[in-house]
């Protein structure tokens, strides 16, 4: 019996999990859509050829008896009004980051959930499903390389759009490593500071291009992370840790070698969803095999929170250029 699915946006997101939950994963069936453009999202039904109803909003989706489990793909600002709905309803939540635009909308979430008594929310967090993460963390965990000290990481991007704003380095990109990197060390954040260096020519109007983040954790690892999101050559993301007896890199993804023209290269990608499809289709099979099997794992809503308290902190020392402690509450044994 396929899973029934509810997609709230159906934006270019919206549409990627659509089509994967359609035509590549297994065990799933979209069955409604809705989208404050109710004409799109009845273009996606029938272009991909779906038997789906189109909802007049995301309430009366999550309302469809039809509905058993909600993708929420909206527009940001619109995720913690969802999320709080299906779990009012009693449904399993996968939701697309941010899980709420604020640290006390994801506050709200938790409490919801914990009210609720069982968890139904994954947020949309895809590294730690990518294979490259899986096999650092392996290593990390196994003890070969030692107590971790330090992690030197770079998220950049060929360029962004003229919508890019410096504080969007934090919630729209770093956001990614401060969830990861949480995963990746089981360990929380205590303190960030924020520096910029030069800023590049290729920043567009007032955006502060590259950035510099400083992390330190509970255990007293420290974090660098290079924020450049207009380095023209290509999408690249790296992760060094650097432990008391060894060194761990995230591998490159796999790429052909060339010897060709005089020249010994392997190409760069450029686009970050082909960097991270795989885990894209990973991490919605995940959740569709959990809720079949009557639960929710992945990314929690505790997760989203600890991103958001920590991103919060990173945008204040944008701004004051001091170190800025990080005050994350004591988690919940519910998520434990």
């Amino acid at each position: 019996m396929s899973l029934q699915l509810g997609v709230i946006g159906t934006g270019a997101i919206g549409q990627d999990h659509i089509r994967r939950c359609s035509q590549t994963l297994q065990g799933s069936r979209v069955v409604a859509v809705t989208d404050i453009d109710r004409q799109q999202a009845a273009r996606v039904v029938d272009d991909l050829q779906l038997q789906a109803e189109v909802h007049a909003d995301g309430h009366a989706l999550i309302r469809s008896p039809q509905v058993q489990a909600v993708l929420v793909t909206s527009w940001g600002p619109s995720h913690e009004e969802f999320v709080l709905a299906a779990i009012a309803a009693g449904k399993p939540v996968f939701c697309e980051k941010p899980l709420a635009v604020t640290a006390e909308g994801c506050r709200r979430i938790v409490e919801a959930e914990l009210a609720h008594g069982k968890r139904l929310v994954q947020v949309g967090f895809m590294r730690p499903y990518d294979a490259g993460y899986q096999a650092l963390k392996a290593v990390v965990d196994s003890g070969r390389i030692g107590t971790p000290l330090m992690l030197h990481c770079a998220h950049r991007n060929p360029r962004v759009g003229p919508n890019y704003k410096t504080d969007m380095a934090i919630t729209d990109t770093l956001i990614h490593e401060l969830d990861v990197l949480r995963w990746l060390l089981d360990d929380d954040y205590v303190s960030v500071q924020v520096l910029f260096p030069r800023v590049s020519s290729k920043a567009h109007g007032q955006l502060r291009d590259p950035q510099i983040v400083l992390l330190e954790t509970a255990r007293g690892v420290r974090i660098d992370v290079e924020i450049f999101v207009n380095c023209q050559y290509g999408y690249d993301i790296q992760c060094e840790v650097v432990g008391e007896s060894g060194i761990a890199r995230l591998p490159e993804p796999p790429q052909v070698q060339l010897r060709s023209a005089a020249n010994l290269s392997s190409a760069i990608l450029m686009d970050w969803k082909e960097r991270f499809i795989a885990a894209y289709d990973v991490e919605l099979q995940a959740f569709i095999d959990a809720v079949a099997a009557g639960q929710v794992g992945g990314p929690s809503a505790w997760d989203g929170l600890a991103a958001a308290v920590a991103a919060d902190a990173c945008i204040q020392a944008q701004q004051s250029g001091a170190i800025v402690p990080v005050h994350l509450p004591p988690r919940p044994a519910f998520y434990g």
